[in-house]
């Protein structure tokens, strides 16, 4: 089985390997730091995940939004995503908010709350992050083209 980290790129960066395997990792940046640390902090949780689970295939939610300094800073991150995935030769896949919704929960817009309850009934979550969520659905869509 392909090993595949998926990833919900955002301040708030949900991540998952596996249904036992995810979390979030905080990239906002603190008092007197610079912007670019949150991609700092990005590239040093890929490579430190990407090398110790021998990632084969990262997994991520194409950028889309109406909110111009979200949509920004989520074009930062799938930036190093693919620049640390064309160096490291491991594959990458972008996925919409749409096919990703769709695929959860059977409709294309459903709200992040449809998003975790689903994931609570059908993957067994027992968190209540939207970011998890969203990055356990991203995995099994995956798993699922993938398999």
């Amino acid at each position: 089985m392909i090993k595949i980290l998926a990833i919900d790129q955002a301040s708030k960066c949900g991540w998952a390997i596996s249904n036992n395997i995810y979390g979030e990792w905080d990239l906002k940046t603190r008092k007197d730091e610079s912007s670019g640390m949150k991609g700092l902090r990005f590239k040093s949780k890929l490579k430190e995940i990407c090398e110790l689970e021998k990632i084969e295939l990262i997994v991520y939610e194409r950028i889309a939004g109406r909110f111009k300094n979200a949509l920004i800073h989520s074009a930062k991150l799938v930036a190093i995503i693919e620049t640390y995935c064309e160096d490291n030769n491991i594959n990458y896949r972008a996925y919409s908010a749409k096919e990703i919704k769709l695929f959860a929960t059977g409709k294309g817009g459903a709200s992040k709350q449809q998003m975790i309850k689903h994931a609570h009934d059908k993957l067994g979550y027992i968190g209540d992050s939207d970011n998890e969520a969203d990055a356990l659905w991203i995995l099994h869509l995956a798993k699922d083209e993938y398999k």
